[in-house]
């Protein structure tokens, strides 16, 4: 028997076959109408009502023949009947009707003043030849996608959201017949809509998720919600992780092919997701008179916060931007990006790198610009860590020569993109950012250019992060690595950190520290085990966690402020200013050039020695240069 509707399902009807049997439907609800009409009364049936049946089928048979023909209703495939064809059949059997009571009205006019067709017929032939053509297609699609994926044989899904995006998901999973998926129950936070049935299923409140997954023992979960605050994401996914249930996102709008959701575009949700934060209120009316008609320098601009920097500044109209970058390939990927999103000559690329003086001259003489972003600098701590003379070289020259350029051409604003790591730095590359944030300050008390640094810790995503090496780890079986069971991390999003850069850029008067409110610090293992179970893993079963030590320079926690150090609020709530202890430009122009001109010497532990001196909460961490510290 099976094999038999296999054999029907496999071919599709001839286009003749499916009119001639909606003229088989048509002219049965045209007898359903009669008998309808005058079962009850068998007498009332007069003499010329039964010798014109003959021509009211030919009239009722020709007019709905020609209106399918001319709606191309019978080209449609019926095993996918859609909402769209129920709509075409509707219409077509109303213009129908209208039709055949035009005809019937004409006659009445032309003959003996006697209508062929009882009007009471045409409305109750309207409606069942509507009823039958309409249940008869959703009867064969059902019976062709339990066919297809019995019940029993499908996996159960909770919507997350009973909304308009809801309703489409779960009409996704009904009309794809190569999904085995069978929508059990909604569930919305709006208790107006508990008890309700949409689509078939039944909606419930968020609380009783997790009865829900274990009463049909669902094995996905779709939040169909956009706008979904990253709380209630981690509260859904912690709920359906617990129950070994995946958790999938349904993207938005503008990500649909064609306007249409598939299944396909249904995606896992991932860390990112759930360590999101409330979106940033800019004071986007600053920040474009800031930078509307400017001319933008950004350095570092290949990199994971150079690059979204200027994606960013690119909303607020500046005259141009210029991108420097000494790393080529990323650079050229940057150049064709803009190529595709942005008008010609609104940007330009310069290969440069920011040591280099001469180049360096050479870019600020041609560009003028009025605002410089510096994200160019060496970031990774155990690197650093073993090569302190390039990290002086480039986080400390580098920054040095971009500020003295920017004062010999008098830039307005110079924006320093610095780094947790420099408070009470227990790490070469920290201790380099922190002297850079002490130069570019003592450097801006007595010139007109505005020195303003930011401060802030890890992004998401970033070249280098936790979470793709984690990724990585995890699709290759593991193990997945972590230095320390107890070592935790502040994580922002790359978008959210250069808008704080942007705001505090903007709001900046000159010699400020700017500190970003970070949230709650995260402990590394728990996101870990949290990715683990988003990949559908088991920890201890199909991916084990390795602790392999702090590294080098490694901190177990990670600090936004020094001990003696406060803040002061501004009037954004995620953004405060550092009071910090300063510093005379002179002696601390005169340390650095000194500093600087060890890098010849290539003596890592007077270099390092330099600069615990200059930074005297330095203190080595897990490092070879902790025998500085004893000394």
């Amino acid at each position: 028997m099976f094999n038999i509707f296999k054999w029907f399902w496999s071919y599709n009807l001839p286009r003749w076959s499916i009119l001639l049997i909606d003229t088989g439907i048509c002219a049965f609800s045209l007898g359903l109408s009669f008998f309808i009409r005058f079962y009850f009364e068998k007498d009332s049936m007069s003499p010329q009502d039964k010798a014109n049946i003959p021509i009211d089928l030919c009239i009722v048979l020709g007019i709905r023949i020609i209106s399918f023909i001319f709606a191309k209703t019978y080209k449609g495939v019926v095993r996918y009947t859609s909402s769209k064809d129920a709509t075409r059949i509707f219409v077509v059997v109303i213009l129908g009707t209208i039709a055949i009571s035009l005809v019937n009205l004409i006659l009445f006019y032309t003959g003996d003043k006697t209508y062929v067709i009882p009007n009471s017929i045409i409305i109750i032939d309207a409606l069942c030849t509507l009823f039958l053509m309409i249940s008869s297609r959703l009867a064969v699609k059902a019976l062709f996608l339990e066919t297809k994926n019995p019940t029993s044989e499908r996996m159960n899904v909770i919507i997350f959201g009973a909304g308009e995006a809801g309703i489409i998901t779960k009409r996704t999973l009904d009309r794809d017949a190569a999904i085995k998926y069978r929508v059990v129950a909604f569930v919305d936070d709006d208790e107006k809509k508990k008890g309700r049935s949409l689509e078939g299923a039944f909606i419930y409140t968020t609380d009783k998720l997790a009865r829900l997954i274990k009463e049909n023992n669902a094995e996905i979960v779709i939040i169909s919600i956009q706008n979904l605050s990253a709380a209630k994401k981690n509260e859904i996914t912690d709920i359906c992780l617990n129950n070994n249930t995946r958790v999938l996102n349904v993207p938005p709008p503008t990500k649909w092919i064609n306007g249409e959701l598939s299944f396909n575009q249904l995606k896992t949700i991932n860390i990112e997701d759930l360590l999101e934060r409330e979106p940033i209120k800019l004071d986007a009316d600053l920040i474009s008179d800031q930078i509307k008609g400017k001319v933008i320098m950004i350095t570092g601009a290949a990199g994971s916060i150079g690059s979204e920097l200027a994606r960013q500044c690119m909303k607020f109209d500046p005259a141009k931007i210029y991108l420097l970058d000494q790393a080529e390939s990323p650079l050229h990927e940057l150049d064709l990006e803009f190529y595709d999103k942005y008008k010609k000559g609104s940007y330009e690329v310069a290969l440069a790198d920011v040591r280099n003086v001469e180049r360096m001259q050479k870019a600020f003489l041609t560009f003028k610009p009025n605002i410089v972003f510096h994200a160019a600098a060496y970031k990774h701590v155990p690197l650093m860590e073993n090569n302190p003379s390039e990290s002086v070289f480039t986080n400390v020259l580098g920054t040095k020569v971009c500020a003295d350029l920017s004062v010999a051409h008098n830039v307005e604003k110079f924006v320093f993109v610095s780094t947790d790591k420099a408070v009470n730095p227990t790490n070469v590359m920290g201790a380099s950012k922190r002297i850079a944030e002490i130069y570019i300050q003592s450097l801006g008390k007595s010139n007109k250019t505005r020195f303003i640094t930011t401060r802030f810790g890890n992004v998401l995503g970033s070249n280098g992060s936790v979470i793709p090496r984690f990724k990585r780890q995890i699709e290759k079986g593991g193990p997945v690595t972590i230095t320390h069971q107890d070592i935790t991390r502040y994580f922002m999003t790359i978008p959210e950190a250069c808008q704080l850069v942007l705001e505090a850029g903007c709001m900046g008067k000159g010699g400020e520290i700017f500190v970003f409110d970070m949230g709650k610090s995260v402990k590394i293992i728990d996101l870990a085990r949290k990715m683990i179970k988003l990949s559908g893993l088991q920890e201890g079963k199909d991916i084990k966690i390795e602790f392999t030590g702090l590294r080098p320079g490694e901190k177990l926690f990670e600090e936004l402020l020094a001990d003696k150090e406060t803040t002061l609020p501004t009037h954004h709530s995620q953004i405060l200013i550092g009071k910090v202890r300063e510093y005379e430009y002179q002696q601390v122009n005169k340390t650095i050039e000194d500093i600087i001109i060890l890098f010849d010497t290539q003596n890592n532990d007077l270099i390092v020695q330099r600069m615990k001196d200059i930074v005297p909460e330095y203190k080595s961490s897990n490092s070879v240069f902790e025998k500085l510290d004893k000394k």
